[in-house]
């Protein structure tokens, strides 16, 4: 199976998202900063969900995981979203 430049593109788009939530999760356990937890916790479902992509499209392609796809990016936004309002709060 010859990779085409999409499938380039959603893997490269997967490994980015990943190498990201590594290195703020990693950053997060040696600064306990908040802000860098709740990146965290958004680029894991965001790699996440770049992972459903990558099967979706390369892997089970006759299975459309759009849904679940979607579902976890919308949990990564609404997790991302939450901490900032959250900080915001705490330093009022």
């Amino acid at each position: 199976m010859a990779l085409t430049l999409p499938d380039l593109v959603y893997l490269l788009c997967f490994l980015t998202s990943a190498l990201c939530a590594v290195l703020l999760v990693r950053r997060y356990a040696a600064s306990r900063t908040p802000v860098l937890l709740w990146s965290a916790v958004c680029f894991v479902f965001l790699a996440l969900s770049n992972l459903i992509v990558v099967i979706d499209q390369l892997v089970l392609t006759e299975v459309s995981f759009r849904t679940p796809r979607l579902l976890l990016t919308l949990v990564a936004v609404a997790v991302l979203l939450f901490g900032f309002i959250w900080e915001a709060e705490r330093e009022r």
